[in-house]
């Protein structure tokens, strides 16, 4: 018996009836020969944590616009955040952790530079809509790994794609993700407002404080407390009434004082300008696009080809190529 085969038995015996089992996959577009040490969601794991579009996660806004100090989250470190959150809620429950990673270091790999005013620009923009969540899988299924995409599992991509909250995901483990990433979120957002001097602990609502606690810490441990205690030993992950009734009212708090905040957001209308103008710039001149850009024009149309460009860019090198196109120099 190998290591992968060992693995795999390990997960029949000790995983719940409900989890996903790796040697039960649906599989790959493109079947591969399996690995010796590595089940097939480790493996998409590992695909996912070594590829281009998830180091640049770190230059990619969460919320803060660029922010100057360093502990501001990006949309990487919400990406850990998620997973571990995702992790501890899909251990308590016996299901499998390592798909659970996997869809979790995925799932936000398709977002723009500059946060959701960037996803909201080019939804604007492109026939047919712009979704991170569909862009994610995208990235995966088609722009990763010089056009060739990462060829993950059935289970892992069906997770990226409904990880938001309207999404029906196919697994268990993918419900936790879409759990664990509105978790994530509200609280460290919370953090970050905080931070900013947007909000105040003593903002928060009383009712929300009550049901969660009042700090970080305890705000997450107890909603996760709640998911396992309702969802343990069952075919479905869900939050107890009360607590959903909470969670959606923090959730509902946050959009009102920080998401749509003119403070938070005062420099939310030059990105979406950057964003705008590179679009129609490329769009104008479709042989600035990188070649691996330029083979999907064809296949799904310039401006589909010309969203994938710029989501794929960071906050910074959006910012570099708008001056590079738009600014003038002084002449040397």
């Amino acid at each position: 018996m190998n290591g992968r085969e060992y693995v795999e038995q390990l997960e029949q015996k000790t995983l719940s009836r409900y989890a996903a089992l790796s040697a039960r996959s649906r599989g790959r577009e493109k079947p591969v020969i399996p690995c010796t040490l590595r089940t097939e969601f480790i493996r998409d794991r590992d695909r996912i944590l070594h590829c281009k579009s998830f180091r640049r996660l770190k230059h990619k806004t969460q919320v803060f616009l660029s922010p100057q100090g360093d502990h501001y989250r990006t949309r990487l470190t919400h990406t850990l955040e998620v997973s571990q959150i995702a992790r501890t809620i899909s251990r308590a429950l016996r299901l499998n952790e390592d798909l659970t990673e996997a869809i979790a270091m995925g799932h936000d790999l398709g977002h723009t530079p500059f946060g959701h005013s960037g996803e909201d620009m080019l939804n604007q923009l492109i026939p047919g809509g712009f979704e991170h969540n569909v862009q994610s899988l995208r990235v995966v299924e088609r722009l990763e790994n010089g056009g060739e995409g990462l060829n993950l599992t059935f289970e892992v991509r069906d997770g990226i794609l409904n990880h938001k909250k309207s999404g029906t995901p196919a697994t268990l483990e993918g419900a936790v993700v879409s759990f664990a990433d509105r978790i994530a979120y509200i609280n460290h957002d919370i953090d970050d407002s905080i931070r900013a001097d947007i909000l105040r602990e003593e903002d928060l609502p009383a009712a929300c404080v009550e049901a969660f606690g009042d700090s970080h810490g305890k705000r997450i441990n107890t909603m996760i407390l709640d998911i396992v205690e309702q969802s343990f030993d069952k075919p479905y992950i869900r939050m107890s009434a009360q607590a959903l009734e909470q969670f959606d009212a923090l959730r509902s708090f946050m959009f009102a004082r920080v998401y749509r905040n003119p403070i938070a957001k005062r420099e939310e209308s030059k990105a979406k300008r950057v964003v705008e103008e590179l679009y129609r710039y490329y769009l104008s001149h479709m042989e600035s696009l990188p070649p691996e850009f330029l083979r999907f024009a064809e296949e799904d149309g310039s401006e589909r080809a010309v969203a994938d460009y710029i989501a794929c860019m960071t906050d910074n090198y959006a910012v570099m190529e708008y001056e590079r196109l738009f600014v003038p120099k002084s002449w040397n």
